[in-house]
């Protein structure tokens, strides 16, 4: 009977833990800071090839991908002539929850050289490019848990995720979605 009651007992305290964890609003009613859908995507802070520091929050209201890249990742140059088309379309828009879309681009490359030389080749127009030049060793890749790239996460104008991952034709049809 005491097993019984003891184990009865370790599965509600591990179901009610769970149902705590899929949790994404703290008691304040904000989003929880994290890396799912719903929650607040962590502040990132980073010096752009200039050594000016721009911070990711410095680009709240819009609608904004966080794209990881690197000059030298074939599928990540191969996708940017779609970020940087679908950045054309909806750079002016406004959203339900959000005036104008931009990109704040993470560069994992080692080499400013080839970082800089890549975003002038591949006519990277946003101006929210940032780098700590550490590879695979950037500081915001492993608090993102980026582990391969491209990695994207799509925020709104309140900094909350609303989509990861976005490839293609998928990014334009996200941001339809957040249409007005």
């Amino acid at each position: 009977m005491k097993l019984g009651a003891t184990l009865i007992f370790a599965l509600l305290f591990t179901f009610a833990s769970l149902a705590n964890s899929n949790k994404t609003e703290n008691k304040g009613g904000e989003a929880t800071i994290g890396l799912n859908i719903g929650n607040k995507a962590p502040e990132i802070s980073e010096k752009t090839a200039d050594g000016k520091e721009l911070k990711l929050s410095s680009l709240h209201g819009k609608v904004v991908l966080i794209d990881f890249w690197a000059s030298w990742c074939g599928p990540c140059r191969r996708e940017n002539p779609t970020v940087v088309a679908t950045y054309e379309k909806f750079k002016d828009t406004k959203f339900k929850n959000g005036k104008g879309f931009t990109v704040y681009s993470v560069s994992l490359d080692k080499d400013k050289a080839a970082w800089e030389q890549a975003i002038t080749a591949d006519k990277l127009g946003w101006e929210n490019h940032v780098s700590d030049l550490q590879g695979w060793n950037a500081k915001f890749a492993g608090i993102y848990g980026v582990r391969s790239i491209p990695a994207s996460f799509l925020i709104d104008g309140d900094g909350v995720i609303v989509a990861k991952n976005l490839r293609g034709p998928a990014l334009e049809q996200a941001l339809n979605d957040l249409l007005k």
